[in-house]
């Protein structure tokens, strides 16, 4: 089975606290790397790939978010409802056409929580795809939900080996044996975000303070039914002022390793 209308939930809602003032002042997803909101980026990957509707399930400094689309990108922005707490619109430029849902979903609700308040807003009943606002890839979502379906599974995440923040020392004993502060690969997979996940698995979530990392991810884990695709390709998250600063280098060099080509 493969699906190619899936709606893709953004989790919009997380605190910038490693991120200085910027993540004071606005929700962490509209942070800038370069000239925009690290948010755009993710969503062009998606459209990119031919997936086209959105839930941004916010949070934090929500406001930042629907002023965004509604006030300062207003001239490509129509209006679908007017619903308050769950708000539909239509974004076209030359570059993308995209639907995109602005739902509220708390200030300080737990990750599960977001999906299943933005589910219900919806009156969903089908599978999803999910990601979190930070962090950027260039990972095949077309072969991602392939997988997904192949394994008949009920949770699938995208498996990622991220590089090492620090310097890497090898020890005999007490003693350094190398120290090696360049290859800063660690040889282990992360969850890099980017999920398929089954309808029924959104019962999972008990309430609106669940973290999806936690049980419902730990239910599928013992009954065999998670699975990771794994992606070895570019994979990088927004957490402090480093991230950003790494970005916008990347940026300032012309390169934008997560950019997918366009189907």
């Amino acid at each position: 089975m493969y699906r190619q209308n899936m709606k893709t939930f953004i989790l919009c809602g997380g605190f910038g606290t490693r991120l200085d003032y910027e993540g004071k002042l606005k929700a962490k997803p509209m942070i800038k790397i370069g000239s925009k909101p690290i948010l755009i980026y993710i969503i062009e990957n998606f459209v990119f790939q031919g997936f086209n509707e959105f839930v941004f399930c916010l949070g934090h400094k929500s406001e930042t978010i629907t002023n965004y689309f509604l006030k300062e990108k207003k001239n490509y922005v129509k209006v679908l409802n007017k619903n308050k707490d769950n708000l539909k619109f239509q974004f076209k430029n030359k570059k993308f056409n995209f639907i995109g849902n602005l739902v509220y979903t708390g200030s300080n609700t737990g990750t599960g929580g977001r999906i299943k308040i933005a589910y219900k807003s919806l009156k969903l009943n089908e599978d999803i795809m999910m990601t979190y606002g930070d962090g950027l890839s260039n990972v095949n979502i077309k072969n991602l939900i392939k997988f997904h379906y192949k394994n008949k599974s009920s949770v699938t995440l995208t498996a990622v080996k991220p590089k090492h923040r620090y310097g890497i020392i090898k020890l005999k004993k007490n003693k350094i044996d190398k120290f090696d502060n360049k290859n800063k690969s660690i040889d282990v997979f992360i969850n890099g975000g980017f999920f398929v996940i089954d309808k029924l698995a959104i019962n999972k979530i008990k309430n609106n303070n669940s973290y999806w990392e936690e049980e419902p991810l730990s239910y599928y884990l013992k009954k065999k039914e998670l699975f990771a695709f794994k992606h070895k390709g570019f994979w990088k998250s927004l957490d402090t002022m480093k991230d950003k600063n790494d970005f916008d280098n990347l940026i300032k060099k012309n390169k934008k390793p997560w950019i997918v080509k366009r189907n």
